[in-house]
């Protein structure tokens, strides 16, 4: 226990160290030379973190099987370090204003979410937990569509983040923020008052934007439904698509991914999902849409070295006991629990 506390500062203070001194002067370097050197520092972690390097690719072989051979894990590994350091980057692109990151984010699909607003009802648009989806929909609230987030920021939940790492991570996502209509609507075990603020920015017109691959809390499992999902049977929350039905508020998907030159992102706006039919049946329309991203592209989606979200969705089976892996749920920082 004292190793791990003593590992968990030393991590704090080496992240705080390159949100302070490093990540500014990166953020301000031209975009091919900021990204390349995110890309070194992601190289770096991939080289330095092996446990975590070993978890990850426990984890994309119990969920994808046959999909991946070893060779092609390892490069899904270490592509997935390399878009967590872009998105560091990204962050501190809009700590100057979002122009520098619009520049490089394409917005596809504007015309369906013209079109959802124009019925005056709102818009849902649901999402997954793709490396720098935070920063798209940033820069979609500056590009002139006003987003309310509804998600848990998961350090908020894990017993072992010290006062000290809370308040790094609040830091840390303080740009993005910026870039909101409202205050994050966060679910916590116990607040029913998050379906009636959701539904009064979608009378007031707005975007609200809903993660629906997060892991359910203990909490909330018994409303949780089992819907395809990579390959597996996943226990979702589907009160995006209850609250689509309710509101008579559009339900679109938006999916975020990266190019291969690390700078250019595109987040594509579907058109509306037919809601039509019972609660599961559309959940599993928009899960589907969501699976098949991340299939598309396994290293975007930033779940696969948590093994206890994993868990927690159904995915894989919880590890041995003595194994040594860690089997804490470790939500993301804005992960739905609509």
């Amino acid at each position: 226990m004292g190793d791990n506390r003593v590992r968990r500062l030393l991590r704090t203070v080496k992240r705080a160290a390159y949100l302070a001194a490093v990540a500014p002067v990166v953020g301000h370097l031209p975009a091919a030379l900021s990204y390349r050197m995110a890309c070194w520092r992601g190289d770096w972690h991939f080289r330095c973190q092996a446990g975590k390097r070993t978890e990850m690719a426990r984890n994309l072989r119990l969920v994808l099987g046959d999909e991946l051979s070893p060779a092609a894990g390892q490069q899904v590994t270490r592509e997935w370090f390399r878009l967590g350091a872009c998105g560091a980057v990204d962050v501190m692109r809009l700590r100057r204003g979002t122009q520098p990151l619009r520049r490089l984010v394409e917005i596809r699909g504007r015309e369906h979410l013209e079109a959802a607003l124009a019925a005056g009802k709102g818009a849902l648009v649901c999402t997954g937990h793709f490396h720098s989806h935070d920063s798209a929909f940033s820069v979609l609230h500056a590009s002139g569509f006003p987003v309310t987030t509804i998600g848990r920021r998961g350090y908020n939940y894990d017993a072992g983040t010290s006062s000290a790492e809370r308040w790094l991570w609040e830091l840390y996502f303080r740009p993005m923020r910026r870039y909101r209509q409202r205050p994050t609507i966060e679910p916590w075990p116990g607040r029913p008052q998050v379906a009636a603020q959701a539904a009064a920015a979608l009378r007031a017109n707005e975007v609200v934007r809903v993660t629906i691959d997060a892991p359910p809390l203990d909490s909330d499992r018994a409303r949780a439904v089992e819907v395809p999902f990579l390959g597996r049977q996943a226990g979702l929350l589907p009160g995006a698509v209850a609250l689509a039905q309710v509101t008579g508020a559009p339900l679109l998907m938006g999916i975020a991914h990266r190019a291969a030159d690390y700078r250019h992102q595109v987040l594509e706006i579907s058109a509306p999902v037919p809601v039509d039919g019972d609660i599961k049946t559309v959940f599993e329309r928009c899960a589907a849409e969501v699976s098949a991203a991340i299939q598309r592209s396994p290293a975007g989606w930033a779940f696969w070295p948590d093994t206890g979200d994993l868990v927690a969705m159904g995915l894989i089976p919880p590890p041995r006991h003595g194994s040594g892996t860690d089997t804490r749920g470790r939500p993301c920082a804005e992960s739905s629990a609509a």
